[in-house]
């Protein structure tokens, strides 16, 4: 079906939206429904006058209603599901809300409650949100994708649920986060949520707890890898850009760490396609550490780097963070050398067995180590990453060897969801003396400190990346991003911490700039793509900023009222 349109009234009120539905089924239509917001003339219009209790809220006024029924709630699980529900029958009002004030309603619909609502989606699952596609539809998909209502598709966030957040495989359930994704895509990016598309590619879970839930909404089998896996991914890729276009923006979401580098360096240079927890988590926390520079006042290639875990983040941030040493003038190989990594079987150094090519990439000469205590001793390193979903990593003991090591040591706990966090905020402050700068994955409360003074942890959360990135890639038409889009996004949210939020502890923008720090993002991505000549979207906009607003999504209500006029007396006279 194609979207019905908006057109800009003549004067400077809502915009006008044409539908052709009436009744229930405009009520019905989460992109139409307005509530009690409708006006009368709306109502008869539109054939719903009666439908509705006779009365007329304003926005203002359903946003309200919606929050008094949030505060009512005391479980985040149940404050997740009154969202969806009002994403589910009303989309403008949801965002509304969302945008309304994002710090408070982001760990919500994204981390840490949507962590709990995958574990629990069997039960949260009331109205079905995106694609399903599973290892049995191959050779269908292209039909498939006609079911969609929306013809209009320009950003798809997949994921086949093998590895969701710090939780593991949960199948079927990981749905909840390309849901959750998109939200944020349209919350922070202004990226309009009827072209976003979430998909889950069920291939089955080798979650036994799954496999024995009578409540789980996915294929009760272990999952189905080898060639016929691959193929299922090569039809979907083709499929989607055969009918959204080679535009159309893929974004990978926590796929296992086997596949994860394999279909990044599969598809990267073919379609138009990121994985955001390699790349998007790897921009994040450069944009910390750029922003924790100001603080140490020296250069990133004078830290060394030791990372808690070795898979697709840590990768990603590494290789980010040599990009960026390069670009202060250091070669490659020194670089390198200040990156450490400990996985599950310790310190990676060369020569030890069965290092993946990724991992090998940081191994250096060294005696094998595996207790994370004494490696911290051993390396002495001036930054410390944990991406290795062990909750309670960096022990007190590490905290203050770190300490002990460095002025201003730089320790990010980026883990998710919170109890998946390898410190939490205060045991940083504490076991550091306060002189620790300190980020992590999920949001923790503020900590005083023993002086008197209140630091707000920065949360190094990729709701700073996806959004601005989506929306800067749509706007122009790139077609494949590389990894200077990330360098240049973790350049552009460090620019825009401020010198007082520094002093508050805070490594990122507040949350409430997120739209603003989305938007600049988009600029600086046009603005390279023009320079570079990798845009597909020409004639290139005079102005690129006004171009990219007039793309954002507005939460405000369209007006459903005919467009009414009167024409001359005498053309409208009745002939006999």
């Amino acid at each position: 079906m194609q979207r019905e349109k908006a057109a800009e009234c003549r004067d400077t009120g809502p915009s006008r939206q044409i539908t052709m539905k009436r009744g229930y089924e405009v009520l019905r239509d989460p992109h139409l429904n307005k509530g009690m917001a409708f006006t009368l003339e709306e109502r008869q219009q539109l054939n719903i006058h009666g439908l509705l209790p006779p009365c007329f809220l304003g926005q203002d006024a359903q946003v309200y209603s919606i929050l008094q029924n949030f505060e009512r709630l005391t479980c985040d699980l149940d404050r997740y599901i009154l969202l969806m529900s009002l994403q589910d029958r009303n989309e403008k009002l949801f965002y509304k809300v969302l945008t309304s004030d994002i710090e408070r309603f982001m760990p919500i619909v994204y981390t840490p409650t949507v962590g709990l609502a995958c574990q629990q989606y069997g039960l949260a699952f009331r109205r079905p949100r995106g694609l399903f596609i599973t290892i049995h539809d191959r050779g269908h998909i292209a039909p498939m994708l006609e079911s969609w209502p929306e013809n209009i598709i320009k950003a798809i966030v997949v994921t086949d649920g093998e590895r969701i957040l710090g939780l593991g495989d949960l199948g079927c359930y990981g749905m909840g986060i390309p849901v959750g994704k998109l939200a944020l895509y349209t919350a922070c990016g202004g990226v309009k949520p009827y072209e976003c598309l979430p998909v889950m590619l069920d291939v089955g879970t080798d979650n036994k707890m799954l496999l024995e839930d009578p409540l789980y909404i996915g294929l009760r089998h272990k999952r189905v890898r080898g060639q016929a896996y691959d193929d299922l991914l090569d039809e979907f890729m083709e499929a989607v850009t055969s009918k959204y276009g080679m535009n159309c923006l893929i974004q990978f979401e926590d796929f296992a760490n086997a596949n994860a580098f394999r279909l990044l360096n599969k598809y990267r240079n073919k379609y138009c396609t990121f994985n955001d927890d390699i790349q998007g988590t790897a921009s994040v926390a450069v944009a910390g550490l750029l922003a924790a520079l100001r603080i140490t006042k020296n250069r990133l290639s004078d830290h060394t780097v030791l990372f808690q875990g070795a898979g697709e983040a840590a990768l990603g941030i590494a290789n980010l963070i040599v990009m960026a040493m390069e670009k202060e003038g250091v070669s490659k190989d020194a670089a390198i050398k200040r990156i450490w990594m400990v996985d599950s079987k310790g310190l990676i150094v060369k020569g030890r067995a069965l290092l993946t090519s990724e991992k090998q990439h940081f191994a250096h000469e060294h005696a094998e180590m595996k207790n994370l205590e004494d490696i911290v001793r051993d390396i002495k390193p001036s930054v410390l990453i944990g991406v290795a979903a062990i909750g309670g990593a960096f022990t007190k003991q590490i905290l203050q060897d770190m300490a002990a090591l460095n002025e201003r040591p730089i320790i990010f706990a980026l883990s998710n969801p919170t109890s998946k966090a390898e410190c939490t905020a205060e045991q940083c402050y504490k076991y550091t003396e306060g002189r620790g700068i300190f980020a992590s994955g999920s949001p923790f409360d503020p900590v005083t400190l023993p002086n008197g003074k209140t630091l707000y942890p920065g949360q190094g959360n990729n709701s700073y990346v996806f959004p601005g990135v989506a929306l800067g890639v749509i706007s122009c038409g790139l077609r494949h991003i590389g990894e200077d889009v990330f360098l240049t996004t973790a350049e552009v949210i460090a620019q825009q911490v401020s010198d007082e939020n520094l002093q508050e502890g805070r490594l990122y923008p507040p949350l409430v700039t997120i739209q603003q720090v989305s938007l600049k993002i988009a600029v600086r991505i046009a603005e390279e793509a023009y320079r570079n000549k990798t845009a597909s979207t020409y004639p290139q906009p005079k102005d690129l900023e006004a171009f990219i607003r007039s793309q954002v999504y507005s939460t405000d209500y369209n007006s459903f009222l005919a467009d009414s006029y009167t024409w001359p007396a005498e053309a409208v006279k009745v002939k006999l």
